[in-house]
């Protein structure tokens, strides 16, 4: 009662409003004032136009994310070229990205942002996604690749990820909400309510979501396998007039996020998963996953008369987690505690394990459970500037950017001993706080970006120069002595330099855009990893893009020359070589791709009109060197990269009559590999390719008040998703949905 509740509330408070029936939707996209262009990576001389950008630039906006009211971010995603995506629990959570074969392992790779400010827990020290920000409360989504993307930083390879939020309205009253409720126990809900009265605007917003899960756990059919999440915003904002001949904006926004989810990091043997993939053993019984995240933002923006902007953003993010989950088992009860992949590498040969994890008795105390126990703290301020202007004939767009960043991971964990009885685990013992891990990772940076748009008739040039300067630091403290009073017992420093140029260019051949680019890409190593070199790759791309009415499309190459590869040692890729957060060096690495994409829409009559929209991205990923490596195993020169599709395609259309609407999206992707090789692909290192379809419908009761349904995977197809860290893991199996939404 509960969830449907929280679901649902939002559109009551909502509906006595909808009489006043009015969509701010266009009108927040295409305002110009500075307020939403501050927050959006995708300008250009205080437009947002994606087809615009010297390189490759998506925008996803309110209205298409509506469509299929997706509250996972892999699912959104989906239609944009050049993404790499690696499932994990099916609902989002902690998504796995990558940008033009850049290594997808927690979006570690990548530079991600909210509203224009850097939201990776710490994104230089531990940029693992931990937490990754509500795709359901999102306004648009941006994504830039190529030589845009070094204009953002640090992580330049792949390229940029911008979440848009919900900006405060310009009307004196203005709000939204929708709630949606599905198989499981699914929950969706989002409202917001803001205003802008004389010189002030403000907002606040809240966003629920959760679910049962869709696994059963081994002897305990009614444990919960699904998660809990809870968004709450809130923005003020003091703005001169009108009329005044200088546009000026101060705005404080505040988020707080909290997640539980009981999800596991252990998988299913494939005969198991053969059975039924969405079977949970019970050794992960106790797993569970808690965080909560709070957001802090200060804005101040200014316009002057000759369209000089200048912006400054004061952001702090607080974040806390503890991800308790099965660590290793002493299958033998001797007190050697053994690492779990051997279990599914081989279950014939390790049929005592296999029971223990399906629930067999086990010896006392033979299961530990690690408390992943971890504490964020990001905190900077960055400057913009940007300035049009003309010499001669020739137009320009200055734009530079400074940015001064500090970060943190702290690690104080321990660890849980259980017994396992007819099937149920009993605590037996626990180690101090910190007896695990007692350390802390930092990271000091400062940044400085200087681009000019140059204009010339139909030839747009785009230089830019980043410079990154960043000073790493490790400390490692004695493990019995959490209070840390001895001071650290261990100080691992690491400093570094980096200038990194990039060049875009377009021209304009009547409707068509040629696009081409060559940019310097880097992604830091992370802190007390002297062994460790910076990643480092120059990127190429080339193609162009048409628009001519409803018709729209691109067509673009890319190419990663890399001279290092940095492989993560993370608990998520099951990495049992060293230490978490140990870096390993793969050398030379070549990824060459294209990204293709077309959309229009038919007009049949007057009444009725057909979408179509399609993505296919083809990348080609491998190992230039041969090599022995503790972490990516024996890899030859020629092996494809692990976890990187092939082929991904993307599809979707449908109708559109009068108030009423259908939707089907249909995504492919090919199989994929989970260790280095070439060649065929064994069984046993293997994820077979999949295509799953979704559908969604809406029907129009007013102009503010619409009802919507959606069957995410309509076919039911079990599929995997990933053998890491231990065993296969699944997709989401076919989730009805159905909800209603009122603006005003």
């Amino acid at each position: 009662m509960y969830r449907a509740t929280a679901s649902l509330i939002a559109i009551a408070l909502a509906a006595p409003a909808y009489a006043n029936e009015k969509d701010p939707t266009d009108e927040r996209q295409s305002q110009d004032g500075i307020a939403n262009p501050s927050e959006s990576i995708i300008v250009i001389g205080g437009r947002i136009d994606a087809y615009e950008v010297a390189g490759a630039a998506d925008l996803i906006d309110g209205e298409e994310l509506s469509e299929f009211e997706h509250g996972d971010v892999n699912r959104v995603l989906r239609q944009v070229p050049g993404v790499n995506i690696q499932e994990e629990d099916s609902f989002g959570l902690f998504p796995n990205i990558g940008l033009r074969g850049a290594p997808v392992e927690r979006s570690s790779n990548i530079t991600l942002m909210e509203d224009g400010v850097l939201i990776a827990p710490a994104p230089y020290a531990a940029p693992a996604a931990y937490y990754f920000p509500a795709i359901g409360r999102m306004d648009a989504v941006e994504v830039i690749k190529g030589a845009g993307s070094v204009r953002y930083g640090p992580r330049t390879i792949g390229g940029a990820i911008n979440f848009r939020s919900t900006p405060i309205p310009t009307e004196s009253l203005a709000g939204e909400a929708s709630g949606q409720l599905g198989s499981r126990g699914y929950y969706q809900g989002h409202g917001w309510i803001g205003a802008s009265a004389g010189n002030f605007g403000a907002l606040v917003e809240s966003y629920q979501q959760g679910s049962d899960g869709f696994k059963t756990i081994d002897g305990l059919p009614g444990a919960e396998t699904g998660f809990q999440r809870q968004d709450y915003r809130a923005r003020f904002a003091v703005h001169t007039s009108p009329d005044s001949p200088v546009d000026a904006r101060l705005e404080f926004a505040y988020g707080r996020s909290e997640l539980e989810a009981n999800e596991t990091y252990l998988g299913l043997a494939d005969a198991d998963f053969a059975s039924d993939p969405y079977r949970r053993y019970s050794a992960s019984q106790r797993d569970v996953f808690t965080g909560e995240h709070d957001q802090y933002r200060l804005t101040g923006t200014l316009r002057l008369p000759d369209d000089t902007q200048f912006a400054v953003t004061l952001y702090r993010n607080d974040f806390t987690r503890s991800w308790s989950k099965l660590q290793d088992i002493d299958f033998d009860g001797d007190g050697s505690f053994d690492a779990i992949q051997p279990v599914f590498d081989a279950p014939s040969s390790n049929e005592r394990g296999l029971a223990i994890l399906r629930g067999a008795d086990s010896a006392e105390g033979a299961l530990r459970i690690r408390n992943n126990n971890r504490v964020y703290r990001s905190e900077g301020v960055q400057l913009s500037f940007e300035r049009p202007f003309e010499t001669g004939e020739v137009r320009h767009n200055l734009a530079a950017s400074l940015r001064y960043h500090e970060d943190e991971e702290d690690r104080l964990q321990n660890e849980e001993f259980y017994t396992q009885t007819d099937g149920d685990l009993v605590f037996v013992r626990q180690t101090a706080p910190g007896a695990q891990a007692n350390r802390e990772a930092k990271a000091k940076a400062i940044a400085f970006y200087l681009e000019d748009r140059i204009e010339i008739g139909g030839l747009t040039l785009t230089p830019g120069i980043r410079y990154e300067g960043i000073d790493l630091t490790r400390l490692d403290y004695d493990r019995a002595d959490p209070a840390r009073l001895d001071g650290p017992s261990r100080i691992r420093k690491t400093n570094i330099d980096e200038w990194l140029p990039a060049l875009g260019a377009t021209y304009a051949l009547g409707d068509v855009l040629l696009i081409a680019g060559a940019s310097r890409g880097f992604s830091p190593p992370g802190p007390g990893n002297p062994e460790a070199r910076a990643e480092k790759s120059w990127n190429y791309e080339f193609g162009g893009r048409f628009r001519n009415g409803a018709i729209q499309a691109s067509a673009i190459a890319f190419y990663s020359d890399y001279s290092n590869l940095l492989g993560n040692c993370t608990q998520s890729v099951g990495c049992s070589v060293g230490d978490i957060g140990d870096q390993f060096n793969a050398g030379a690495v070549s990824v060459k791709g294209l990204e293709l994409a077309a959309s229009t829409e038919h007009q049949v009559g007057r009444e009725i009109s057909i979408p179509f929209s399609v993505v296919y991205t083809l990348t080609d990923a491998q190992f230039e060197s041969s090599f022995e490596s503790a972490f990516f195993g024996s890899v030859s020169q020629g092996d494809a990269l692990p976890y990187i599709a092939r082929h991904q395609f993307y599809a979707e259309t449908g109708l559109a009559f009068g108030p009423a609407s259908l939707l089907v999206s249909a995504n492919y992707t090919s199989q994929v590999r989970t260790e280095a090789g070439s060649g065929d692909i064994s069984p046993d290192e293997r994820i077979d390719e999949r295509i799953v379809f979704d559908l969604a419908g809406r029907f129009a009761l007013t102009e503010g008040l619409s009802l919507f349904a959606r069957v995410d995977n309509l076919f039911d197809n079990a599929y995997a998703v990933a053998r890491r860290p231990s065993g296969l893991r699944p997709g989401a199996p076919r989730r009805f949905v159905a909800g209603a939404s009122v603006r005003f």
